[in-house]
């Protein structure tokens, strides 16, 4: 860009949501520009979703190998080499980062290589990177977060989530400490790679899911070695024991393992951007936006994990492309939250779109719940203990389907489908008359017939 360095749109953060903003928005004719010192594609990408599934799918064989006896299959020594599973990841990452790069060229946005400042004030605001200033009639803020560290003795000791994914070896043991999605599929693939891992968790394992997908699959990851500790206290601290690392909780209870890791939430990351010289509110560490994702100050945007609103990579692509429309072009609907399918890629899967039992009957709704949990067709002839879980919850005042969930093999790829379903309003008569797909486990969720309360 050269000239006139008056832009239509500044992109601050080149993450999920800020590439498709930026893109959406010179698709639609804007003069557009990002600004990000780092690989593009964000957390998602370098440090999140996309590696953690492609580890995931390296330690899935592990379950595939062990399967394959169970069906005649003769299999001799098998041994993975971490290091190579983790370079070959790596590999792929680098290709993605350059096909977002091409993306946004190809479409017109220029990239700055640098951190970003926004001053000046509504109206005539002002981004500095480097030696740059540039002229910016809106703003968007889509700087992610990081994953947070407790204030702790020794805390420092510890690992978190972004430090996995370069480990250039495996441990013998972990003590992770959190439930969340990250915890849990970091569990998974280790479990599954023949590390001993503790699972601390606060309350109950995948807080914010059914309950019956809790408990279910607490049971499942115990199943494949995972030791799961529910109810812990407070982390107290993290020390040195030799070589290992102990973690304490403030009842005193020692959990001691070669390595000990943090997966407690991410951090927004709101400071050193100019938000708080501009006034741009700020509140519980996140910026904060109308459902339109405009902030106080008029011209400047937010989306993404910056505001905390929902912490996933396909909503913060939405609320990127509801900014540009919306700048730019005809303005679209908002998110319907309620209806935002979310998938734990952990060992075995969790999926789950729409309402929980809990929150459909905190709205005053008495709801008909039909649940189905069996073996697989599969785990009878592998010989896999492996138990596959499903719910629906209906409003009986409109047969409306309300919420799927399940646990088991293809939770994310069954569900997918089912959202577009809950979407579209679809209701439990509907479904019934649904003729299924057999042998499948997804036909359970269309041959459900009497509600169990």
């Amino acid at each position: 860009m050269s000239g006139d360095q008056t832009v239509d749109l500044a992109v601050i953060g080149g993450g999920s949501g800020g590439v498709r903003c930026a893109r959406t928005a010179a698709g639609l004719g804007a003069r557009v520009v990002l600004f990000d010192p780092n690989p593009l594609g964000g957390t998602c990408v370098n440090l999140g979703c996309v590696p953690k599934k492609l580890l995931a799918y390296g330690a899935h064989v592990a379950h595939e190998l062990e399967d394959a006896r169970g069906m005649g299959w003769s299999i001799g020594e098998s041994k993975l080499v971490w290091s190579d599973l983790v370079a070959r990841k790596d590999r792929e990452i680098t290709r993605l980062n350059g096909a977002y790069e091409s993306t946004l060229l190809g479409a017109g946005v220029e990239i700055v290589r640098a951190r970003a400042i926004v001053g000046g004030r509504a109206g005539a605001l002002v981004v500095r990177a480097g030696e740059r200033e540039i002229r910016a009639k809106n703003v968007v803020i889509a700087t992610g977060g990081v994953p947070r560290r407790p204030e702790i003795p020794g805390a420092d000791l510890a690992d978190v989530s972004d430090d996995f994914f370069h480990w250039p070896t495996l441990p013998r043991s972990i003590v992770l400490v959190g439930a969340g999605y990250v915890a849990l599929e970091i569990a998974s693939v280790l479990a599954a790679l023949g590390v001993e891992v503790e699972v601390l968790a606060r309350g109950h394992v995948l807080s914010g899911f059914d309950p019956d997908l809790r408990v279910f699959f607490r049971d499942e990851i115990q199943k494949h070695g995972i030791r799961v500790h529910e109810h812990c206290d407070d982390m107290k601290s993290v020390a040195c024991e030799g070589d290992r690392r102990v973690v304490c909780d403030a009842k005193g209870d020692r959990f001691v393992a070669d390595r000990a890791l943090f997966a407690i939430g991410r951090t927004p990351i709101v400071h050193g951007f100019g938000l708080e010289e501009l006034g741009v509110e700020i509140a519980h560490g996140a910026v904060v936006t109308d459902e339109r994702f405009a902030t106080n100050v008029p011209g400047i945007f937010a989306i993404g994990d910056v505001i905390a609103r929902m912490e996933l990579t396909p909503v913060a692509l939405a609320q990127g492309m509801i900014v540009a429309r919306g700048l730019f072009g005809k303005p679209v609907g908002t998110i319907p939250y309620d209806l935002v399918p979310t998938a734990v890629f952990s060992m075995p899967p969790v999926a789950s779109v729409g309402l929980s039992e809990p929150t459909a009957r905190a709205r005053g709704i008495e709801a008909k719940i039909f649940r189905a949990d069996f073996r697989p067709l599969k785990t009878t002839i592998s010989g896999s203990t492996s138990r596959t879980l499903m719910k629906v919850v209906v409003d009986p005042a409109t047969d409306r389907v309300l919420g799927i969930h399940m646990v088991g093999v293809d939770a994310p790829e069954i569900i997918q489908g089912f959202a577009v379903a809950l979407v579209a309003g679809v209701t439990k008569a509907q479904l019934d008359a649904t003729i299924g797909v057999h042998p499948t486990s997804a036909e359970e969720l269309v041959t459900m017939r009497t509600p169990i309360r």
